[in-house]
């Protein structure tokens, strides 16, 4: 039974971490840009999220409302600003710029929220269970499962089905091509970096449901979006999705046999899909 209940939770653990990886799987995945601010982003939106919950006494759902635009701006704007002038074949100017801002945000939540760790009130939700038969599945976890499989579905079937999917990838695969049939690779680029950081807006929220966060909380969460997405394989949005599943569950169990073993478990078994598999578990063999 224990064993199961740990598949159980490694599974619930993994929808939050397919959250972190949706957006790191567009930029990275897709668009071949390496956001190194992508867990500091996270945290960011989650700590402006206390703090608007606290000052206008917001709920969940109104602060996602009211969160996630912010979101979407804010991540139109680190496009427009500072991804565009960088992006290129060459993964290492947009690699330099994103960790510098990495720092620049770390460093600004110190300066307005402190080191302290903080959370988001959810009127009993947080802490809310269902028992089934000596299993106890949180109510918290399974909602954050089910939004992470809709965006998942969602996010993919714009990728593949729309117009504006196809653009993406046409200006992904080559930017003076796409440029030549009417695509605008910057704008499109904008467009998806908004979407990315909007997602992030919907995982900051339920993070700081499930835990507390600080503003050095977002390298380690950089980390599993990317162990998640390389997992998966990059470009597979349900890849990342996979991949998030795998470290969830193998960390769920490296608690299971000892409580200082999870995280190591994690990156143990990251290690391992890139001996055995390094075009990730979605992809196929070239």
């Amino acid at each position: 039974m224990q064993w199961l209940d740990a598949l159980i939770q490694g599974v619930l653990l993994g929808g939050m971490y397919a959250q972190y990886a949706l957006g790191m799987a567009l930029m990275f995945g897709v668009m071949r840009i390496v956001n190194i601010a992508h867990g500091d982003l996270m945290i960011l939106l989650a700590l402006t999220g206390i703090s608007l919950a606290a000052a206008f006494s917001l709920g969940t759902l109104s602060l996602i409302v009211v969160l996630v635009p912010l979101a979407a701006a804010l991540g139109w704007a680190l496009q427009r600003g500072i991804l565009n002038k960088v992006v290129g074949e060459d993964p290492l100017p947009s690699l330099i710029a994103t960790f510098g801002l990495s720092i620049a945000l770390q460093n600004l939540m110190l300066q307005i929220w402190s080191a302290d760790t903080r959370s988001l009130r959810g009127g009993g939700l947080e802490s809310a269970s269902i028992d089934l038969g000596g299993v106890y599945i949180g109510v918290l976890p399974v909602i954050v499962l089910v939004t992470a499989i809709v965006l998942t579905a969602s996010l993919d079937f714009v990728i593949r089905g729309t117009r504006f999917g196809r653009g993406l990838r046409a200006a992904a695969a080559d930017t003076e091509a796409a440029a030549m049939t009417g695509v605008n690779p910057k704008t499109i680029y904008a467009a998806s970096t908004a979407i990315a950081v909007a997602i992030l807006g919907i995982a900051a929220v339920f993070q700081s449901l499930r835990a507390t966060v600080s503003p050095a909380d977002g390298p380690a969460q950089l980390i599993y979006a990317f162990e998640a997405v390389i997992i998966g394989g990059m470009g597979s949005l349900w890849g990342a999705f996979v991949g998030s599943m795998v470290l969830g569950v193998a960390q769920a169990i490296g608690f299971r046999i000892d409580p200082g073993w999870g995280i190591l478990f994690g990156h143990v078994i990251f290690l391992a899909a890139l001996a055995i598999r390094p075009e990730g578990v979605m992809m196929k063999r070239r």
